[in-house]
């Protein structure tokens, strides 16, 4: 029968306890968020809202085609430009998600001799990138300079280190400042996915690369996605006029795919606007991070400390993640569940993501149901 592994599959799901339900949430929830990755609380703003719907009745409600065909409006266009200026970069283009911008950064600039150096606890899309790049990857160390210093001294010819800025999973951050000292030491270049520091990190939310002094490097490409701080969807990369032009022409994922919706486009550029405006919530996001983690750990839960706006909070086991998630939510707060596979470790957890419009109510109910709700 065609599609019988499909079966046999969703058996061992099943036996696993690993399988994935779409729960469509309503339009005005009473519950308390803090699964959604909107950090700056911007998704539903009346500006970002009202720019989004004010673009898509000026240019319709798709972009109509690709980049190079129709798919660029003059918002397209004003984003970048202003993104880049925003983050320090020479220039930026934008992608139709932060998916399609970290697989067009890793195959555009990995081509083939050459050599991919990944951190172990990198996001699926940069997996994904080393997968269809036709460069050798190696798999390193999590975080560790040494191991990409070794990893790099095994190869001659073009490489580049590829990791998160923030690690999507314990909000961990990457030693971007010792990565980008072993790259320069080999002559690799750096990429690096700041979808959880964009907002978040650096001088009034301009990043983990802008922190780290790296903004405008030569030799650093930065991959963001407009779906998090910006409260939006989309990505982009970030760096070097070069590289950005090189990109126009040899990443398939800008060539081929439709343009990003002007309605989303708009929307990110408002957030960007509003951010510039409002460089506090940066800093208000990081202190209901680190605010929750001290509440969290000092109610005896095994919380990991974040070094952006994620919190992690570590479960027993896969089965009581999923059960303890569910508990939370029946006690009205939305809470992430983050299980093998998701997770390179095995180790299953409970993810939550700080915002910066929480009250200290909000922060002082999410801690108390989730120690109510333990396993």
């Amino acid at each position: 029968m065609a599609f019988g592994w499909i079966d046999e599959q969703a058996d061992a799901r099943r036996r696993a306890g690993l399988v994935r339900t779409l729960r469509p949430r309503p339009a005005d929830s009473p519950l308390l968020d803090l699964a959604s990755n909107d950090y700056l609380g911007l998704a539903r703003h009346p500006e970002v809202t009202g720019a989004a719907a004010a673009a898509a009745r000026a240019w319709g409600g798709g972009s109509t085609g690709s980049r190079l065909v129709t798919g660029t409006t003059e918002l397209h266009t004003e984003l970048e430009r202003e993104l880049a200026d925003f983050c320090g970069f020479e220039a930026a283009l934008v992608f139709s998600s932060g998916y399609a911008a970290n697989l067009a950064a890793v195959t555009a600039l990995a081509p083939h001799g050459s050599l991919i150096v990944s951190d172990a606890g990198n996001h699926a899309s940069l997996i994904d990138g080393c997968r269809l790049a036709r460069a050798t990857t190696q798999v390193v160390a999590h975080a560790d300079p040494e191991a990409v210093r070794k990893a790099l001294g095994t190869h001659a010819g073009e490489a580049v280190l590829v990791s998160d800025t923030v690690f999507s999973v314990d909000g961990d951050a990457a030693p971007l400042a010792e990565f980008a000292a072993a790259c320069r030491e080999r002559g690799a270049g750096l990429v690096v996915d700041d979808a959880h520091g964009l907002g978040v990190l650096g001088p009034g939310g301009r990043g983990a690369p802008h922190a780290a002094g790296l903004a405008g490097a030569d030799d650093v490409v930065v991959t963001a996605t407009l779906s998090k701080s910006l409260g939006s969807q989309g990505g982009a990369v970030l760096g070097p006029a070069r590289v950005i032009e090189h990109l126009v022409n040899a990443a398939r994922t800008f060539i081929f795919d439709t343009g990003l919706a002007p309605a989303a486009a708009g929307a990110a550029l408002a957030a960007l606007r509003l951010l510039r405006r409002e460089p506090e919530r940066a800093a208000r996001a990081r202190t209901v991070a680190a605010e929750l983690h001290a509440r969290l750990t000092a109610a005896g839960l095994e919380a990991v400390r974040p070094d952006a706006a994620v919190v992690s909070v570590r479960a027993p086991s896969q089965e009581s993640a999923v059960r303890w998630a569910a508990d939370c939510s029946a006690a009205g707060l939305v809470v992430g569940c983050f299980r093998p596979p998701s997770v390179p470790d095995g180790i299953s957890r409970l993810r939550l993501t700080a915002r910066a419009d929480l009250s200290g109510a909000q922060i002082e109910r999410a801690v108390r149901v989730i120690g109510e709700t333990r396993p």
